[in-house]
């Protein structure tokens, strides 16, 4: 359908302008009313963060969210486009989105006047109606709200002149929202220069005698502490924002496993198939969990849902190449395979310990932790008493990733009582499963003091403590 081409056409249209915060309140309240959630994509925050932000968008505040790393601020923020209407009409040449009832800018104003009702009108995407700034130490003022251009000066224009103005970010967004990455980072002395923007709604550049009243959203993100010591929000730029929500990591390993499910990377490659066990996917996100509580975790920075998806394809990926080396078509992790996990880890959480060097030792803690407690949550020991007994009677078993997933099932011929414990926890008797049940079972064991390993590399040996 066609969209009115000129300002008196516009009118015909009825089309009516309304603010943007009016506009998103409108579809804001639209969804709600449809049981449609306002941002899609989100994991985790149904019961938190979301009704804090539809009240924000309902309300027509300004937001500020505060959460460490890796906590969907960024994507929370980039999808509330999705809540302006889908085309907006515009000046045509407009650099700051004019509203053609109300122009602004001198060229929609001299433009207005002189052609009237026949003003050409553009109509602009809602996805252009977003823009977003990381903050860093070097942005300027220029940067957001603008500076003179020296092109059109030399052009023959007088520096006192309207039209010689560059517009920055902000007025580049009017009518649409705009956001700060990472607020702290912003010097203060260009965080002054967003005040106006927040209470007065327009901007002043230089020593123009121009007023923009700007018509805008503006939405940031910062880390709750400073812990790299990079600045600081300035008290009167916090007080201006309506709406301060606080983000958070997922609240159980249920809801990690939900994020990882959905961001995590097709792992997969034609000719294998990849199934990934209840109870590896939950180590690897409980692993993340053990860290935010580990007392050597450095916790200010955070231990981000980053990790749990790079442990996740780390684990896979070790799978994987295990099985093209063995010839198997079914690739299943295992503990064993944890072992790759270190080189995923590193960068993602930092490690505060007395001795230096003593990383390792402290991831190597949390992962057994992940472990013992996946183990014991699956694994009733009352149902293993057998298994023990089998150990005791001289019983040894040989785990690793470079052995083949039938290896284990032969073992079993000799184990009854460990098959019937390996089977419901594999789910299936296929060899790939059956292999990586025998290892939770046995690493379990053995963490729970109740078996001895032998451990070279990722091989291990098992057998009892008698």
């Amino acid at each position: 359908m066609s969209r009115p081409a000129t300002l008196g056409q516009l009118k015909e249209s009825g089309w009516r302008s309304v603010p943007v915060k009016e506009e998103v309140r409108r579809n804001v309240a639209a969804r709600i009313a449809a049981g449609e959630p306002v941002v899609a994509g989100v994991v985790g925050y149904d019961d938190t963060v979301l009704p804090q932000l539809e009240n924000a968008l309902l309300a027509g505040h300004d937001t500020i969210f505060l959460g460490e790393r890796g906590q969907a601020k960024t994507r929370i923020i980039r999808s509330l486009v999705d809540l302006l209407d889908e085309w907006m009409p515009v000046v045509a040449g407009s650099e700051i989105n004019d509203d053609p009832y109300h122009p602004v800018s001198r060229h929609a104003r001299d433009l207005v006047r002189d052609h009237g009702e026949d003003t050409p009108v553009e109509w602009v995407h809602r996805s252009t109606r977003f823009g977003e700034k990381l903050a860093t130490p070097d942005t300027s003022i220029a940067d957001l709200i603008g500076e003179v251009d020296p092109i059109k000066v030399a052009e023959g224009r007088y520096l006192s002149d309207e039209l010689t103005l560059h517009y920055g970010l902000v007025p580049r967004t009017n009518r649409g929202i705009f956001a700060i990455n990472e607020l702290p980072d912003l010097a203060e002395r260009i965080q002054v220069g967003l005040l106006n923007v927040l209470e007065e709604r327009d901007i002043q550049v230089r020593g123009y005698k121009i007023r923009l009243p700007l018509d805008l959203m503006l939405v940031a993100s910062a880390n709750p502490e400073d812990y790299t010591n990079r600045g600081r929000i300035i008290t009167p730029l916090k007080d201006r924002f309506g709406a301060q929500i606080r983000t958070h990591y997922p609240l159980d390993t249920e809801m990690e496993l939900a994020v990882v499910r959905q961001e995590a990377r097709p792992l997969g490659l034609p000719d294998l198939r990849v199934e990934v066990p209840a109870h590896m996917a939950a180590i690897v996100a409980g692993i993340s969990h053990e860290a935010r509580r580990n007392p050597h975790v450095n916790q200010r920075s955070g231990v981000s849902v980053r990790l749990t998806i790079a442990n996740y394809e780390t684990m896979v990926a070790n799978a994987t190449r295990r099985a093209l080396r063995l010839g198997e078509a079914v690739v299943v992790p295992r503990v064993s395979d944890l072992e790759a996990i270190p080189a995923s880890t590193a960068g993602k959480v930092e490690i505060e310990s007395l001795d230096e060097g003593d990383d390792g030792a402290v991831l190597e803690r949390i992962v057994k932790s992940s472990i013992l407690a996946v183990f014991r949550d699956r694994c009733p020991m009352e149902r293993l008493r057998d298994v023990l007994a089998e150990f005791d009677g001289g019983q040894i078993v040989h785990t690793g990733d470079d052995i083949p997933s039938a290896d284990y099932v032969s073992a079993l011929a000799g184990l009854p009582a460990l098959r019937a414990a390996v089977v419901p926890l594999a789910g299936s008797e296929h060899p790939a499963a059956v292999a990586s049940a025998v290892e939770l079972i046995l690493e379990g064991l053995h963490l729970s003091r109740r078996l001895n390993k032998d451990a070279a590399g990722a091989r291990a040996a098992y057998r009892g403590r008698g």
